[in-house]
């Protein structure tokens, strides 16, 4: 028997329910793995509320992370081994699969044998993150060494890892946040610049740090009405990408007459982990940054796993920066 956090029906933290459940034998495609380590991340609160593009399927559980230990692989798979060291990458549906438990079964092609220099706590709080940022900030090919990048709300898990995949690739990372007491840990964290956005305008501190050019790519996980103080700082020619909708209100198009040389985009992860040639791409890419050191995933604090329904209060209170992660004894 397994532990497992499922849920019945849609609510709270408080529908979280740890129970033991019969897991079985990995079928086709999948594995099983003894798990150590699980990141948390917002779309699983969204899941859990029924507010995600996704509905859950009762009974139903959670979890697009984990980091742990093979315990056997299903016909056809030959890129892990029994015993093998693991990260699970969010490359799944979360109506089929989760992670909250200690025993767990996941398809294989999202899991990835881990650096041998990556602990379980780490590497759980990775993939979501990094493959988010990844995509806009490195394989679209818009930033370029030297080019200013503005990333909104960057306290967050992903925040941190572009950030971090900004200076990695010679770009200069402006970050933002709400809370003036979460300046300092960004600029440690690696941001060149802060812009307090309770307390700043926005563009003008933008356009004053840029010299008047504004920055070539705005990386925003909020929406709503604030894009278009977002894309007052973007230069001619650059570019928004929208990841996230933080804010639930309808989200405008910039208007092409205000910013005719602007693109501006809807992006998701997911585009790029279920797609096996550009997750493999991913994953080495942040393997090599994790190996090298330029990549260092910032964990606020961790949870039991039997403390599930307190870390998704703690996520939810948005008091963390970085990522927040259950270990399972």
């Amino acid at each position: 028997m397994a532990r497992l956090v499922q849920f019945d029906r849609l609510g709270g933290p408080e529908v979280l329910t740890l129970r033991d459940v019969e897991v079985g034998d990995p079928a086709e495609g999948e594995v099983r793995i003894r798990v150590d380590a699980i990141g948390l991340n917002r779309a699983e609160i969204m899941f859990r509320e029924g507010v995600y593009y996704e509905q859950p399927v009762f009974p139903a559980t959670l979890g697009y992370e984990a980091a742990g230990v093979v315990e056997a692989v299903g016909e056809g798979v030959s890129h892990v081994a029994e015993g093998d060291p693991i990260a699970v990458v969010p490359a799944f549906s979360l109506t089929r699969y989760g992670t909250y438990g200690d025993h767990v079964i996941v398809p294989a092609s999202a899991v990835f044998p881990r650096p041998a220099n990556v602990g379980a706590v780490q590497a759980a709080a990775v993939w979501m993150a990094y493959i988010t940022a990844y995509g806009p900030l490195f394989e679209s090919g818009e930033v370029r060494p030297g080019d200013h990048v503005l990333i909104t709300a960057a306290a967050s898990s992903v925040g941190q890892a572009a950030v971090q995949i900004a200076r990695h690739i010679g770009a200069i990372p402006i970050a933002t946040t709400r809370d003036a007491a979460k300046s300092q840990r960004l600029l440690d964290a690696g941001a060149a610049h802060v812009i307090v956005t309770a307390e700043e305008d926005l563009p003008t501190r933008v356009k004053k740090i840029t010299s008047g050019e504004g920055v070539r790519l705005a990386f925003d996980p909020i929406a709503g009405p604030g894009v278009e103080t977002i894309a007052q700082a973007i230069a001619p020619g650059g570019h928004l990408v929208v990841y996230g909708a933080l804010d639930p209100r309808p989200t405008p198009l910039p208007n092409a007459s205000s910013y005719p040389q602007l693109t501006s985009r809807a992006y998701s992860m997911h585009s790029i982990s279920r797609d096996p040639g550009r997750l493999r791409r991913a994953v080495a890419f942040i393997n090599a940054g994790l190996a090298v050191g330029s990549f260092t995933p910032a964990v606020d604090r961790t949870f039991d796993l039997a403390e599930i329904a307190d870390a998704h209060r703690y996520m939810e209170a948005s008091s963390h920066i970085g990522k927040i992660v259950v270990t399972v004894d």
